[in-house]
């Protein structure tokens, strides 16, 4: 059995190095490209610095749909477009490895632009590319952990940017955020009697203001605290391991065998420069109002952004139109977990509900 594993790796490997500058056209059934549909890889300048973007739609002419990643510095190109892939009928979709990540990744980026805000400002450079390249007033907005703190301060800022935004995993206030999750951890081991567990999560320690330690851009032992959080169900339900997502990284035909290295070199080097800058993220006192409408797709057990939290801020939370949807067979990716009904409300829910071609 290990033998078949590693001959299968290594035709993976293979495959992902011959097809690593191949971005398949969107066909019909009988093969034939789709007349006015696009796919493309797409280098952009943003805050002065190139990043990737993969575009997919059927329909050229379809609304905007732009995924922001989390991480910070894991991007999920290949995970979005391959589980998440219908969207493509009814959006044009947009998947962005932002500064230092994936196909953006790069030893050259200045450690001083490892900003929130300069984040921010890329994110908004990139909207308005869309919006010039497409045609287009508005785009759709899908921000995923880390990137739902970048998604909720852009309708924040420029409401005017945007049809509806859509929170996964959402971030809400980062000191409660760890308070709960440590907690949780701590208290399934304690449950199961998980001597290792244990062991390690007491010499980790509760989180102090968000942050694990005296050094923030050690992220040790915030990674033992989401070992143990993985394999008690509070990342992904049901599975204890993301295991079985990687061949969608090593197969992704826009993705080579390097640019799927440099996802791990680049969420490594992310948390570690970003550790302190998410932790002071706080949306019930930097944005309890929004003029976008808001829908949060939340994860019944999870437990890295704390559904509990997300529950809270949507009480509270101003807005024009906002709703909570609860995905039950999900944690903290409800995209991947239940990306069948992910896609189904993408369409008939928020698309449904907030784009008209003829307002």
């Amino acid at each position: 059995m290990k033998r078949m594993m590693f001959f299968a790796v290594m035709a993976a490997l293979f495959i992902s190095v011959m097809s690593c500058s191949y971005t398949p056209l969107i066909v019909d059934t009988d093969g034939d490209v789709v007349s006015g549909s696009i796919a493309e890889m797409v280098p952009v300048t943003l805050g002065g610095f190139e990043q990737w973007l993969v575009i997919r739609g059927v329909d050229r002419t379809n609304p905007v749909l732009l995924f922001i990643h989390g991480g910070p510095g894991f991007p999920e190109t290949p995970l979005f477009h391959s589980m998440c892939g219908d969207l493509q009928e009814d959006f044009v979709v947009v998947t962005w490895d932002q500064r230092g990540a994936g196909l953006s990744y790069s030893k050259d980026v200045p450690v001083e632009s490892m900003t929130v805000e300069q984040f921010i400002t890329d994110a908004h450079e990139l909207v308005g590319y869309l919006k010039e390249r497409f045609g287009v007033e508005k785009i759709y907005i899908v921000g995923h952990s880390w990137g739902s703190v970048l998604g909720m301060h852009l309708i924040d800022r420029y409401p005017e940017d945007f049809y509806a935004y859509v929170g996964i995993g959402q971030v809400v206030n980062m000191h409660e955020n760890e308070r709960i999750s440590y907690e949780y951890v701590y208290n399934r081991a304690m449950e199961l009697n998980d001597k290792k567990a244990i062991r390690e999560l007491e010499e980790v320690g509760p989180p102090v203001n968000g942050l694990y330690g005296d050094d923030p851009t050690d992220i040790d032992k915030l990674l033992t605290q989401r070992k143990w959080l993985l394999k008690y169900g509070g990342a992904l339900y049901g599975k204890t391991s993301y295991l079985s997502y990687y061949p969608t990284y090593i197969l992704s035909p826009e993705y080579s065998i390097f640019d799927s290295l440099n996802v791990l070199r680049g969420s490594k080097k992310s948390g570690e420069l970003m550790n302190v800058q998410l932790r002071a993220v706080d949306l019930y006192t930097e944005i309890p109002e929004v003029e976008v409408p808001v829908y949060f797709f939340t994860g019944r057990h999870d437990y890295n952004t704390p559904f509990e939290l997300v529950e809270e801020y949507y009480s509270i939370l101003k807005v024009p139109r906002k709703e909570l949807i609860w995905f039950e067979e999900s944690a903290h990716s409800p995209n991947i977990e239940e990306p069948e009904r992910f896609t189904r409300l993408m369409v008939e829910k928020v698309l449904a509900e907030t784009y008209s071609r003829f307002p």
